[in-house]
């Protein structure tokens, strides 16, 4: 009875919370709205936690953990790998490997790499709207070096180094940044809590030689700050028996780019083999509902996870994830 009234307490504050956040949030932080560089490490990685509405920190116990929170990996019982691939807006594919590996029962190693790639783009100029017949390169590249620890029964950590390359034509920013998340069972049911610092670093500026019309030149450019984005998450189970269960998740974000904002996600599963996954986002612009399935079996010996995740954008379109993850 205490566990069901603590259950029941926490979803009357958050139901209260999501109400008061759409007029609260917004005067936290929109004016800092495209003030970040480095984009595409903010796309999301995964089937799993696409669908579940990126409220994923405390969540995350899989290979995906290397992008959502290093802490996570530790929460893996198994070696594991995962490839997740992401059908982005404006024909844009995003694209991500990882693999975990224990060094014992609480030490974890990984990497991972992403990539966010399209095909060639027509140069056009003033002069010339319809293309001078040359084209240009856009793509990143990003990989990762993560360790995680169980400390205790209860508490985990983890960081991940990450080095970084994003190509504009003949310009390019290199460097690397750092993630470091913590993970906690509070020993409340199955209540456990995620904090998360993603892309800290430096600030950072193209490098090369732009030549503009005219013949000009351009090698000088201003810096700007990565993407740098705190999360703080909690979940629990409030339905969990031998057949099935329903994990509910809650996470806070805040991006230094733009206003805060809540995400709330919910996975069902049954027997470990079939899941039903939904989320929402509150006060992000484009962005609301998302969800998806999955699918987990076994193939020689080797467990097997698919998932798929749907996000709809209001007016850019919709994006697909999917993801393959297998324990070894």
């Amino acid at each position: 009875m205490k566990k069901t009234a603590f259950y029941l307490a926490i979803a009357a504050i958050l139901l209260a919370a999501n109400q008061a956040a759409a007029q609260l949030m917004p005067v936290l932080g929109a004016q800092r709205a495209g003030t970040a560089s480095l984009q595409f490490l903010k796309i999301g990685v995964g089937g799993r936690s696409a669908a579940m509405g990126e409220s994923f920190v405390a969540v995350a116990n899989d290979a995906s953990a290397l992008f959502w929170n290093p802490a996570g990996a530790a929460q893996a019982s198994q070696d594991q790998a995962i490839a997740a691939h992401t059908i982005w807006l404006v024909d844009i594919q995003h694209e991500f490997l990882g693999i975990l590996y224990h060094l014992s029962p609480e030490e974890v190693v990984g990497l991972s790499v992403t990539s966010l790639h399209m095909d060639d783009m027509p140069v056009t100029t003033e002069l010339q709207p319809l293309g001078t017949g040359s084209y240009f390169h856009f793509g990143d590249v990003a990989a990762g070096l993560t360790y995680s620890r169980k400390l205790t029964n209860q508490f985990s950590f983890g960081i991940t180094a990450r080095y970084y390359d994003e190509t504009l034509d003949v310009l390019s920013m290199r460097g690397v940044l750092l993630d470091m998340g913590t993970y906690y069972w509070t020993g409340l049911g199955t209540l456990r809590f995620s904090a998360v610092v993603t892309n800290f670093g430096s600030q950072v500026s193209p490098t090369g030689t732009e030549v503009l019309t005219g013949g000009q030149t351009l090698s000088q450019f201003q810096s700007f700050a990565p993407p740098t984005l705190f999360r703080f998450g909690f979940a629990f189970e409030p339905i969990k028996d031998e057949s099935s269960s329903l994990t509910t998740s809650f996470q806070l974000n805040h991006p230094n780019d733009n206003s805060e904002n809540l995400g709330i996600g919910l996975e069902y599963q049954w027997f470990n083999s079939f899941f039903l996954r939904g989320g929402y986002k509150v006060n992000v612009d484009e962005e609301s509902f998302s969800f998806g399935v999955g699918v987990a079996t076994t193939i020689d010996l080797l467990g097997v996870n698919l998932d798929y995740g749907y996000t709809p954008y209001k007016t850019l379109g919709s994006v697909h994830r999917i993801s393959m993850g297998v324990r070894l």
